[in-house]
């Protein structure tokens, strides 16, 4: 926010009643349950780099640089002015800047590099903090940082791309990647045609003769088109294929990759989402011959769980403005924080944001234990898909809710509300709908033996604390077999075990205020169908002052 300057200040016109601007916050020190859900998941090494991120959140001039590059759409640039295919696209320079911060800060790259316990989780910090930046810049810093086991197929792809992807040097430069000090990854698998049905597919691919692909097809959305190496599936005479695709070939020209237009999206505008068309484009292929799908769901399955972390971090940040908002401003002879009313509903928020936060940052553990135990691979492939539904589900009416305790300045463009309003749908739809999510949880159930007990055998350690609680998990495990099997119940399975394990972590990790709470609305149904119905007795106020402490 920029302050007027004495000699524009009118006689009539003094602003009072009104909050100071959200500058100067820590969204890492001030965030107790960030801070308690590092150090019990493993991650608290990363604190150093974490706050650093944090205070970015609430440096105004990375506030108005998030403005800049979400009021200034990408641009376009098909055909140079004698009329040479460019296939480009121009950012604001405001882009490029959040670029090297995030990159720079290896929001991408630490899961990876960080050979320690805890890397995942430790990386989804960062994501959740950056999150509260800019969610446009996350697309491909989100892409790359799932890239990484797919890659891993083929040790000598991953030997050339491996390190550029990992580089904390944000280099946008359109050049082969051998003269590059840093790469970007991204993905287009989407088709007209098909849409989630991946099989659907109709771009075809046939060898070069000398060790690549020719690829011939047209993908419907391909987020950041500026990345430098593009996952992507195509059909050979074995069955749909994993390939990749470098922006730039080895010869310094540009590959056959054809922007055919941007998209005009609700939001994530900073972001350029594209429609790509293949034209005998040159290809890697990755993985097994017919294998593309199992080659792909490895990086899907990474960007889902970021799905689940971003909108956590998304759901902190508009927290965070309705709690500075509120805590400043007088209605009826009280702060509006301190009015009943908005205690309930800003408590409420405050408890579906701490469950959120705990699920995601549980599911980063297991992420992290999967290699060395069949019990976190088991329980990751679960519930993965779980918080990816249900977090993401839940952010959009999360921060219709917090835009509304602001009032009429919560819809105007000079405060980010309005950029999370459109933003919040957009992660329930990445990488899989609510359906496409629930399908896969069931055919989790249905495919790993075994992932049904180890999640009851986590939820089971919280048991004895709250009877609503144990009397949920009871009816919950009886339930599961015809949960599995009976499509059109996908959706409360999922719900039912996502809540059922944000109840147990709460209730082994959060005060009693916030866990007994959670199971009293979250498992019974004790409060409304909107945000801020909870039952007499509630600790309103201390949910909201644990909340508050980062606002």
């Amino acid at each position: 926010m920029y302050a007027p300057s004495a000699e524009t200040q009118l006689d009539t016109h003094e602003v009072t009643n009104q909050p100071p601007p959200f500058a100067g916050v820590d969204a890492f020190t001030n965030d107790v349950a960030l801070r308690e859900a590092l150090e019990r998941e493993g991650g608290a090494w990363v604190a150093k780099k974490a706050g650093a991120l944090g205070k970015l959140v609430g440096d105004p001039e990375v506030q108005a640089l998030a403005r800049q590059t979400n009021r200034h759409d990408p641009e376009h640039v098909p055909f140079d002015a004698f009329g040479r295919r460019l296939d480009h696209v121009e950012f604001h320079p405001a882009y490029h800047e959040l670029s090297r911060l995030a990159y720079g800060n290896a929001v991408h790259s630490l899961a990876w590099t960080e050979r320690r316990p805890g890397a995942h989780v430790a990386r989804a910090a960062l994501s959740y903090l950056w999150n509260q930046i800019e969610n446009g810049v996350g697309c491909p810093v989100g892409m790359t940082y799932s890239a990484i086991p797919a890659l891993r197929l083929d040790p000598e792809i991953a030997a050339k791309w491996e390190g550029p992807a990992l580089s904390t040097e944000y280099d946008p430069r359109p050049l082969p990647i051998s003269q590059k000090t840093g790469a970007t990854i991204g993905m287009t698998l989407t088709e007209k045609q098909g849409g989630s049905d991946l099989r659907a597919n109709a771009t075809r691919a046939e060898p070069d003769g000398n060790g690549g692909w020719l690829l011939t097809g047209h993908k419907y959305f391909c987020s950041a088109p500026m990345c430098d190496l593009f996952f992507t599936l195509a059909a050979t005479e074995k069955g749909l294929t994993c390939f990749i695709i470098p922006r730039s070939l080895p010869d310094g020209t540009r590959n056959r990759f054809f922007i055919q237009r941007l998209k005009d999206k609700c939001g994530n505008r900073s972001n350029a989402s594209s429609e790509v068309e293949f034209n005998r484009t040159w290809a890697m292929r990755l993985g097994e011959e017919g294998g593309g799908i199992k080659a792909a769901l490895l990086m899907t399955h990474h960007t889902r769980l970021d799905f689940a972390v971003a909108s956590s971090g998304l759901m902190r940040l508009a927290l965070s403005h309705a709690l500075h908002h509120t805590s400043h401003r007088h209605a009826f002879q009280k702060f509006l924080i301190d009015q009943p009313l908005m205690t309930s509903v800003l408590a409420d928020l405050a408890l579906e944001w701490e469950a959120a936060l705990a699920l995601s940052m549980r599911i980063a553990r297991a992420v992290d234990e999967e290699a060395d135990s069949e019990e976190a691979r088991l329980f990751e492939r679960l519930m993965t898909p779980v918080a990816k539904y249900w977090v993401c589900k839940r952010a959009p009416a999360f921060v219709a809710e917090t835009l509304e305790c602001m009032g009429g300045v919560g819809y105007v463009e000079e405060l980010p509300m309005a950029r999370l309003y459109r933003e919040a749908p957009l992660n329930g739809i990445w990488e899989g709908t609510g359906n496409v999510i629930c399908l896969d949880i069931q055919r989790a159930l249905q495919r790993a033996p075994g992932c049904d007990e180890v999640v009851l055998a986590e939820l089971d350690q919280a048991r004895g604390s709250e009877p609503r609680f144990d009397r949920f998990v009871d009816t919950l495990r009886n339930d599961l077999p015809e949960l599995a099997r009976d499509q059109a119940r996908a959706r409360e399975l999922a719900e039912r075990l996502a809540c059922a394990l944000q109840a147990a972590l709460l209730l082994r990790h959060a005060p009693a205020a916030v866990s007994n709470t959670f199971c009293r609305t979250r498992l019974e149904g004790a409060s409304g169908r909107h945000f801020g119905v909870l039952p007499m007795g509630t600790p309103t106020s201390a949910i909201v002052d644990r909340a508050r402490n980062a606002a």
